[in-house]
């Protein structure tokens, strides 16, 4: 990417009382041209060969218009059709808009350019007969770059969604001379939204298409009626409009901000419009340059009820689509159209859909709904399958399912449309959690299973690019830990891993502790983080008990390969106290680590008891277990510093108490307990010996 100021043409508006902001669009254009004169003398030229063009296309069109007219032809023209790809760049929160929104704000823009808006009827007397038919629409793209079948949506998690100037650019950017690429952002730079003109990108192609705020897309969801004007707005800066009032344009370098009695004397290079100072709300009785009323309605000014496009703007916009400036004239061919699968349609090419949760308890908040979101085309009917929930099939286009079976399960979807069909299977899309089974002390050195369902693990992976496992890899004890791998990866993820359901009912005091290991592969920035979330049970929200963030989280330095903490010393705990509020039935924790591109994260020894934390890390009862494997009986020696209550429990792996010997208090030396094991079954189990300072583990396996 080139390093330079951004060259942001905008409407801004107030996302609360619907007035407008500041623009700097002008004065970072000009910056960049200032600064970078290169760039600025081939902006120039490009701009100039396009309004020799556009001068010629209009007289063109004017001698074609008479001709037309003597022969009492009715006049007409073709319909320009632009391909468009969205890109939804998010951080998993409103911005991530709904396709139902995106598909919205396409109807709203593509009915201001074709003069059909319910709320035309309310234009002004004197405008009404040069309110355009601008006859270009824009549709949704059904294939990608490749050919290849695709929603027209991409969705790419990142915090560049913050930001929203050209960087987000980089993250994904389909060919310009193919498609209009359009990124839906948190926040377009401070603005509402944000594009290149024609002379621009044919100067920097990779900066070519429009970055909008998700609140300005369409009149649903996120956005509203009014706010929608923003995004047709963009779209005529994409055609080399400039605004009403004038300015932008390039020779000069000079600056017009809007409202001000000098920009009498300036032009927009269109002769219908009047001459205006430009106006930031919606006067309709507005006058201003000797007009007897000015054009406030025009989708070009600065007011938020911005509707209508003129015939003299519409020819201007034909001729940037019919000149080789930026590739405009490429986007509507018929070649480009097929290949972008707009004309004709690709018809019904995949099944889709999404569900409002995928994380429901057995006895609690247990129904989800499914909808179906296929594309492209209108489907005839369509069948669904969920694997032991209720009902296990349905046809209706939005089922809601009830599960009771602990567990994860598929859910398939089938789709009919046009003679064609398809279909698509999501094995263990929906985890079923089991009520709680699990008495505390909880302890899970994750050990003797894989996958983390088995013992009861649940999770949940926001992105697809990978997800919490059991792993060797490193490890504090015994011979696992819970992994997540975000080595080589550069989106921003976020991966929940969720503890079963443990009964804490009836005690006094709890905490919770688990030791963890991170050694990032570059600069730690606040976008990494973990976070430690508990609840009451099923039915309630998530509270933040702990949040690690940054370098708070490092335990390692910087990594050039893929972390293995195989060192003790690269491992650090963690412990919390748990509130009373939270000593229920059914207690549930879970860590949810977010990443933007890093390296692997590792949890072990995670405990819920009255003692989980080791008040001083370097106490140790220097435990030894022999014989170890065993069949029978076993020895377990420790020495104490100093006179302490102790008490040894065995446990296994699924944090249950198979043993326990009495609470007793003993002198500082050596000691020894022997245990007969000859009646467990045979397996990995814990060795847990406990005082008021410590608590300490070994494994013992029985064979």
């Amino acid at each position: 990417m080139n390093k330079l100021l951004p060259f942001l043409f905008l409407l801004s508006f107030s996302t609360q009382a619907q007035e407008l902001l500041h623009c700097g669009a002008d004065e970072m254009r000009i910056a960049t041209l200032k600064a970078n004169p290169k760039i600025a003398e081939a902006v120039i030229e490009r701009d100039a060969e396009l309004e020799a063009f556009t001068r010629e296309y209009a007289l063109l069109q004017h001698f074609d218009k008479l001709s037309v007219t003597s022969q009492g032809t009715p006049k007409g023209g073709q319909i320009y059709t632009i391909p468009v790809v969205f890109h939804v760049i998010h951080k998993y929160g409103n911005e991530n808009i709904s396709r139902e929104q995106i598909l919205d704000g396409l109807r709203i823009l593509n009915e201001t350019f074709r003069k059909t808006r319910e709320d035309t009827a309310d234009m002004v007397a004197a405008f009404k007969p040069i309110h355009a038919d601008c006859e270009i629409e824009f549709h949704l793209a059904t294939k990608d770059p490749e050919g290849n079948c695709h929603s027209g949506i991409n969705r790419i998690a990142s915090t560049l969604t913050n930001v929203g100037d050209h960087q987000v650019k980089e993250l994904v950017h389909w060919d310009p001379s193919m498609y209009l690429n359009v990124y839906v952002v948190s926040n377009a730079a401070g603005l509402a939204g944000h594009c290149v003109w024609p002379a621009d990108a044919d100067t920097i192609p990779e900066w070519d298409g429009i970055v909008i705020a998700h609140s300005y897309v369409g009149t649903i969801g996120t956005s509203d009626l009014t706010r929608s004007v923003a995004f047709a707005h963009e779209c005529g800066h994409y055609l080399n409009l400039h605004h009403i009032w004038g300015g932008n344009n390039v020779p000069g370098f000079y600056y017009l901000p809007v409202g001000q009695q000098s920009n009498c004397g300036e032009d927009d290079q269109v002769a219908d419009t009047p001459n205006t100072i430009g106006w930031s709300t919606c006067n309709l009785s507005a006058a201003s340059c000797g007009n007897t009323v000015d054009n406030v309605q025009n989708a070009m000014d600065y007011s938020y009820c911005n509707v209508m496009f003129t015939e003299g703007q519409k020819m201007r916009m034909h001729a940037a689509l019919n000149s080789s400036i930026a590739n405009r004239n490429n986007l509507w061919t018929p070649a480009n159209l097929a290949a972008t699968g707009v004309a004709p349609s690709s018809g019904l090419c995949a099944a889709d859909f999404t569900a409002d949760k995928q994380v429901v308890c057995s006895s609690f908040e247990n129904e989800i709904t499914f909808t179906e979101t296929a594309y492209h085309g209108a489907i005839d009917s369509l069948s669904w399958t969920f694997e032991n929930g209720t009902p296990a099939s349905s046809t209706a286009t939005s089922p809601t399912v009830t599960y009771t079976e602990p567990g994860t399960h598929d859910v398939s979807l089938t789709v009919y449309a046009n003679g064609q069909s398809a279909q698509v299977t999501r094995p263990d899309f929906v985890t079923v959690i089991e009520d709680s089974t699990y008495q505390f002390p909880f302890w899970d050195w994750f050990e003797g299973y894989d996958p983390l369902a088995e013992q009861k693990w649940s999770t949940v992976s926001l992105d697809e690019d990978n997800a919490w496992t059991v792993t060797d890899i490193g490890y504090h004890s015994a011979g696992h830990s819970a992994m997540i791998d975000n080595w080589g990866s550069d989106r921003l993820t976020v991966d929940e891993l969720i503890s079963p359901p443990i009964d804490l009912s009836g005690v006094g005091q709890m905490r919770l502790a688990f030791k963890y290991a991170f050694g990032s592969s570059k600069a730690v920035s606040s976008s990494t983080k973990l976070q430690i979330q508990v609840r009451k049970d099923c039915e309630s929200n998530w509270t933040t008990r702990l949040n690690l963030i940054g370098s708070n989280l490092e335990t390692a330095p910087q990594q050039s390969a893929p972390f293995e903490p195989q060192e003790e010393s690269l491992w650090m705990q963690e412990d919390i106290n748990l509130p009373s509020t939270y000593f229920t039935e059914d207690f549930q924790f879970r860590f949810v680590f977010t990443s933007e591109g890093n390296n692997r994260l590792f949890i072990d020894d995670v405990n819920v008891d009255v003692n989980a934390s080791v008040t001083d890390p370097s106490f140790t009862f220097r435990i030894t277990v022999q014989p170890n494997p065993t069949q029978e009986s076993v020895h377990v020696s420790f020495n104490l510093d100093q006179p302490q209550q102790i008490q040894l429990q065995l446990i296994d792996l699924t944090g249950k108490k198979v043993y326990e010997e009495p609470s007793v208090k003993l002198s500082a030396g050596a000691h020894g307990i022997d245990l007969n094991v000859s009646d467990l079954s045979k397996g990995v189990y814990l060795i847990r010996l406990s005082s008021d300072q410590a608590s300490e583990l070994k494994r013992l396996i029985v064979n």
